[in-house]
C-alpha cells in the first residue's frame, strides 16, 4: 500500500510539474506574443504618424503653392495695369508738349520778329552816335595833341633848367668837398708835425687830451664814482729827510715833499701805462728830469707853497 501510495504521489508530482512546465511554457508565448504586438501596434503607430505628417507637408505644400500661383496671377494683373497707365500718361504728355511746343514756337517767332526790328533800331541809333561821337573824338584829339605838345616843350624846358642848376650844384659841392678833402688834409699835416714833435702819437694823444680837458673830465669822473663812499686816504712822506725838521716850523721842507712826488711819478706813470696804454712823452721825462736836478741841488726858489712848478 505504502508503495503504491508512493507511486500515486509520484505520479501526482509529476503531472503536475508537467503542468506547472506547460502553464510556464504558454504564459512565455503570451508574453513574447503581447511584446510582438505591442511592438507591431508602435511600429503602425509611428507609420501612421509619419504618414499623417508628410500629408499635412504635402497639403501645406499645396496650399502654399496655390497661393503663390494666386499672388503671382494678382502681380501680373497689376503689373499689366500699370504698364497700361504708364502708356496712357505718356500719350497725354506727349499730346501736351506737342501742344505747348506748338505755342513756344509761336511765341518764340513773335518775339525773334520783335527783337530783330528793336536791333535794327539799335543799329541805326549807334551809327548816328557813332558819327557824331567820331567827329567830337576827332575835335578833341586835335586839342589833346596841341594841349600835349605844349606841355612836352614846358617839360623839356624845365627839364634842361634843372638839368642845369643840378650840374651847377654839383660844381659848387665839389668843389666845396675838395677844400674840405684840402683843410682834412693840412690838418693832417698838422697832426703829423705835432706827433713829431711831441715825440710820436701817444705824446700827440697825451697833448690833445691836456688840451680838451679829458684829464679834468677823468678827476671829475672818479670823483663823482667814489662820491658818497668816504674813503680814507692817508698821506705821508717817504725818503730819508721824512719827519725830520729842516723846515721853519719844525716839518720837513717843501723841496724834501716835492722832491718825494716827483720819485713817485716814474712808477705812477709805469701803472697808468700799464693800465691804459698811455705813454708819456719823451720831453715830458725830460721836464721831469730837469726839475728832479734843481730839486736835487736844493733850489727851491722857483716853487710856490702849494708845491707847483713855475
Amino acid at each position: 500500500m505504502a508503495a503504491i501510495a508512493e507511486a500515486q504521489l509520484r505520479g501526482n508530482v509529476g503531472e503536475a510539474k508537467r503542468k506547472g512546465e506547460q502553464d510556464r511554457e504558454l504564459a512565455k508565448i503570451n508574453a513574447e506574443t503581447a511584446v510582438q504586438k505591442t511592438e507591431r501596434d508602435i511600429e503602425r503607430a509611428q507609420a501612421e504618424a509619419v504618414l499623417a505628417t508628410r500629408k499635412t507637408e504635402l497639403n501645406r505644400d499645396v496650399e502654399i503653392a496655390r497661393i503663390t500661383a494666386g499672388r503671382n496671377t494678382e502681380a501680373q494683373d497689376e503689373d499689366l495695369k500699370r504698364d497700361v497707365e504708364i502708356k496712357r500718361a505718356a500719350a497725354e504728355m506727349e499730346r501736351l508738349r506737342a501742344k505747348d511746343v506748338v505755342k513756344a514756337t509761336i511765341a518764340r517767332e513773335s518775339q525773334q520778329q520783335a527783337a530783330d526790328a528793336h536791333a535794327y533800331e539799335i543799329e541805326a541809333e549807334a551809327k548816328a552816335n557813332f558819327e557824331k561821337n567820331k567827329q567830337t573824338t576827332d575835335a578833341g584829339a586835335y586839342k589833346i595833341k596841341v594841349d600835349t605838345d605844349a606841355a612836352m616843350y614846358k617839360t623839356k624846358q624845365d627839364a634842361e633848367a634843372g638839368s642845369y642848376a643840378a650840374l651847377r650844384m654839383a660844381e659848387a659841392d665839389l668843389q666845396r668837398k675838395l677844400k674840405e678833402a684840402e683843410g682834412l688834409s693840412a690838418m693832417a699835416d698838422a697832426y703829423g708835425k705835432l706827433s713829431h714833435a711831441f715825440g710820436g702819437p701817444a705824446g700827440l694823444l697825451q697833448f690833445m687830451m691836456i688840451e680838451k680837458g679829458t684829464y679834468v673830465q677823468l678827476a671829475k669822473a672818479n670823483a663823482q664814482a667814489v662820491q658818497g663812499l668816504q674813503p680814507k686816504i692817508s698821506v705821508w712822506n717817504t725818503g730819508p729827510e721824512a719827519g725830520s725838521g729842516s723846515g721853519s716850523d719844525g716839518g720837513p721842507s717843501s723841496t724834501a715833499a716835492m722832491r718825494n712826488i716827483y720819485q713817485m711819478l716814474p712808477p705812477l706813470m709805469t701803472t697808468i701805462n700799464e693800465q691804459t696804454g698811455i705813454t708819456l712823452p719823451e720831453w715830458q721825462f725830460g721836464r721831469l728830469a730837469g726839475q728832479m736836478s734843481q730839486l736835487e741841488r736844493g733850489d727851491g726858489a722857483d716853487l710856490k707853497s702849494n708845491g707847483k712848478v713855475v
